[in-house]
């Protein structure tokens, strides 16, 4: 792989990483208004990202097929939402909307918290991965630009979350550098995601339309799973809103024009 897509698999983690070394600059807790506001903006984003960078281009790379050129964007789609369900079901972690003092089974608080914000990653990995890997083929509509625009959107959305999965260890008494360290260890799985998704569409390169849309479908059910309730519940949930409609025009924007 070129320095390009390296860069691009990076460019998340990295968000990531300085979201959860926000515990070294705020307080303890980060408030609940502010949290919405955080949840909504990571969910406009990659619910622009979902549309204008996966699925637009898989319903283009099947243009060919007529017709039926959605089903590929439709079954990945599907698939896409069905794989991150599974996930949620076997994986034990708590919901970004619980509060760390209430676990629902044996396991550390701490690791349950981890696990939410992993299980965010991984689709973002995929789509960040599945991107590039079809700027590399050259045969999917998606331009370098267009991937580096995916790839900037999803560290924009990394951001908050990274704060979000380190701040409430940071609340519960851990000391700053541990808090730190899970909070970029929550992110390892993005690259990661994103070379094994490289490689599988390298090496079927006829299923890169469903690929796509299989990302979408993935990063859309950690969406309407647990961004939009979180963002909305309690009072005030118009800040989330606000928040979510600013995501969402950025991540359009950028797509758009670096696309």
């Amino acid at each position: 792989m070129n320095a390009q897509v390296w860069q691009g698999i990076l460019i998340p983690f990295a968000g990531t990483s300085l979201g959860a070394a926000m515990v070294f600059v705020l307080r303890k807790k980060i408030s609940e208004t502010l949290q919405r506001i955080l949840t909504g903006f990571a969910a406009g984003v990659m619910v622009a990202a979902s549309f204008w960078s996966l699925l637009q281009p898989a319903l283009e790379g099947a243009a060919g097929m007529g017709t039926w050129s959605f089903l590929p964007a439709a079954i990945g789609f599907l698939a896409g939402m069905g794989f991150l369900l599974l996930l949620d079901t076997l994986v034990p972690h708590m919901h970004m909307d619980e509060q760390p003092e209430g676990p629902r089974s044996g396991m550390k608080r701490t690791t349950k918290l981890i696990l939410a914000v992993t299980l965010h990653n991984i689709p973002e990995g995929m789509a960040v991965g599945v991107v590039y890997a079809g700027w590399v083929s050259g045969n999917s509509g998606v331009s370098q630009a267009a991937a580096l625009a995916l790839a900037l959107g999803i560290a924009l959305q990394n951001f908050p979350e990274g704060a979000i999965v380190s701040m409430p260890l940071r609340a519960n008494g851990m000391s700053r550098g541990r808090t730190f360290l899970y909070g970029v260890l929550s992110g390892v799985v993005e690259p990661i995601a994103s070379l094994v998704t490289i490689a599988a569409a390298q090496a079927v390169t006829s299923v890169l339309p469903g690929l796509l849309a299989f990302a979408a479908g993935a990063m859309m059910y950690v969406v309407v799973e647990e961004l939009i309730p979180e963002m909305s519940e309690g009072k005030h949930s118009n800040a989330g809103t606000v928040a979510f409609a600013l995501g969402f025009v950025l991540m359009m924007v950028m797509d758009v024009a670096l696309g």
